[in-house]
């Protein structure tokens, strides 16, 4: 059986102060955004993503990998205790909110869960570590022996 991630995106968002600043201007934009940051975090990994969002689809959001829901006319909280519910196997999954309601739910349903603000430092660890490569793949080699002393 296959791990899977349920995501409450809004709730996601909240934590990523850049996402958060785009979303008071742009609503469709933050969105965008945090499925391309996921996009990134899961692209090596064999986990199953589905990404919850309160209200309806404005244009299109196209996800590798990432399944995303729209609440509609409910709210994002009761469509991952739906999806929490509809699962054959509650223990592959791992519940990102920091929202207590759906954490206890996931919880008591024999989910891993994961706060928001912690998976937000975990995405952003995996771009500080890119960065730091791209860094020193960028550094050529003559420049790098000059920088350690060695000639």
């Amino acid at each position: 059986m296959q791990r899977k991630y349920i995501i409450d995106g809004n709730n996601l968002i909240g934590k990523i102060p850049k996402l958060w600043k785009m979303q008071q201007k742009e609503k469709q934009s933050s969105r965008e955004g945090l499925v391309y940051q996921l996009e990134r975090y899961f692209y090596y990994k064999k986990i199953k993503v589905s990404l919850h969002f309160d209200g309806y689809k404005n244009a299109n959001i196209r996800g590798k990998g990432i399944k995303i829901i729209y609440s509609e006319n409910t709210n994002a909280d009761n469509k991952i205790k739906d999806e929490i519910s509809l699962s054959n196997n509650p223990k592959l999954i791992t519940v990102i909110s920091s929202d207590f309601n759906v954490l206890d739910f996931a919880k008591v349903n024999s989910c891993s869960i994961m706060k928001s603000e912690i998976f937000a430092k975990e995405m952003n660890k995996k771009d500080d570590i890119e960065d730091e490569e791209r860094l020193i793949k960028s550094i050529d080699n003559n420049e790098m022996k000059r920088l350690f002393g060695i000639e």
